[in-house]
């Protein structure tokens, strides 16, 4: 029997994404575990691997589409199953499962939003076609959020999905057309600037489906977890000699940041303490040190996750950390690589800046935020000399750490950055 497939909820609190690429053509079966769509969220691209064995009747979006979680992507059936007129079939599940939208009227009713109409009895597949005064049309959850954000009556669209399903880039265009008609309809002397005040020049860049994640996390994070910072350095002169050892000898080049990653798991091996994060229930510790590295791209901040970083060795981390680079700037990064983590390092030493403090990534406990090397005099043995001094904030949260907890693991990062071997052993 025929049944809608709904976009999956990939990844925790996702409210949309993207279907960027259908893996299976209508008409074909599919095994369980194949992958029949790739779908792209903020940070990650995922493989939908399907549940049961069927085959895709009917694609009810197109690649590139973004779509709400749970709204219908497809129509699919058993294997051998056998349908005369698809389309009636999709009109009858469409129907079934979403919110008809009411023609417009001088009424009452007419006010009322699409998400209050009740749901109806399916209707023909020539009256879903149809765009005539009188005849309901079915729109997907993502048009109607467009439209009532926007103010749009969405009943006087003509839909251009399965079905003349009224979707997204419909009520997007609709959108665009009445700011144009706004704008050329403007009386002169509103669009021309006041005599007696001044132009300004500005460019609005819209906001990244990334970016927003990222405004939204950050502000969570602020606002809910209460950070405090623990500021140190080290001289790390006879790092940066073991680091040139290492990539005079090896096929992969290691970089500092790679020597403090391993550091970053060793410390939590001496000071598990750090390894946790904070839950409502309880504080949750784990045995594996896994850590976050934030990798800018264009469209803003990501941190995939290296696992286990206490059982891999240098290059073994500086591998994984380049692929990760490469993949998070050209969005090929899995949503499974993003999750997780008690910690993450951001490094932004190689922009020249000396230190700065940064945002715990939730539901983290740190985040160790590293600046430049950078020559100074200091005291060695008694003697004052010139030294390769790094520095470094650890922001934490005070739920599940507490102050001298944070010092122990500053101490015992800040022995391993002045004794590198131990980083190693």
């Amino acid at each position: 029997m025929a049944e809608l497939l709904r976009m999956p909820e990939v990844s925790a609190n996702l409210e949309s994404a993207i279907l960027s690429n259908w893996m299976v053509a209508e008409g074909d079966p599919f095994e369980i575990k194949d992958v029949i769509a790739v779908i792209e969220t903020e940070k990650a691209v995922v493989d939908y691997e399907i549940e049961i064995a069927g085959v895709l009747m009917r694609r009810l979006v197109t690649e590139g589409d973004e779509v709400l979680v749970g709204d219908p992507i497809a129509v699919i059936g058993r294997i051998g199953e056998t349908i005369t007129d698809i389309d009636v079939v999709v009109s009858r599940l469409l129907g079934e499962s979403e919110v008809p939208v009411e023609p417009a009227s001088t009424s009452s009713a007419s006010t009322s939003s699409a998400m209050d109409t009740p749901i109806l009895p399916p209707v023909s597949t020539d009256a879903v076609h149809a765009g005539t005064a009188g005849v309901r049309r079915f729109s997907s959850p993502l048009a109607r959020k467009f439209a009532r954000e926007a103010g749009l009556d969405i009943s006087g669209l003509v839909g251009s999905g399965p079905g003349g399903r009224i979707v997204r880039r419909d009520v997007v265009a609709a959108i665009s057309q009445s700011d144009s008609a706004q704008t050329s309809s403007a009386p002169i002397s509103a669009q021309a600037p006041s005599a007696n005040s001044l132009p300004v020049d500005y460019i609005d860049t819209p906001h990244s489906r990334l970016r927003k994640v990222i405004a939204s996390r950050l502000t969570e994070s602020k606002a809910t977890a209460p950070h405090f910072y623990v500021r140190g350095s080290a001289e790390v002169s006879s790092l940066l000699r073991l680091r040139q050892e290492i990539n005079e000898g090896g096929d992969t080049r290691v970089s500092v940041n790679d020597f403090l990653i391993k550091a970053m798991g060793k410390a939590h091996l001496i000071v598990p303490g750090l390894n946790v994060i904070w839950t409502p229930e309880a504080i949750r510790s784990f045995s594996s040190v896994d850590i976050s590295v934030a990798i800018s791209t264009e469209g803003g901040l990501v941190t995939p996750v290296i696992r286990g970083v206490e059982k891999l060795s240098l290059t073994e981390v500086s591998r994984i950390v380049k692929d990760y680079a490469e993949r998070g700037r050209t969005g090929r990064l899995q949503q499974s690589e993003l999750e997780g983590g008690t910690a993450t390092i951001s490094n932004l030493g190689m922009f020249g800046t000396e230190e700065f403090a940064a945002i715990i990534n939730p539901p983290q406990a740190s985040i160790l935020a590293v600046g430049a090397t950078r020559e100074e005099a200091i005291v060695r043995d008694g003697q004052l000399a010139v030294g390769t001094v790094l520095r470094f904030t650890l922001s934490v949260d005070h739920r599940p750490v507490d102050g001298v907890l944070a010092a122990e693991w500053m101490s015992a990062f800040s022995d391993l950055l002045h004794h590198p071997a131990r980083i190693l052993a």
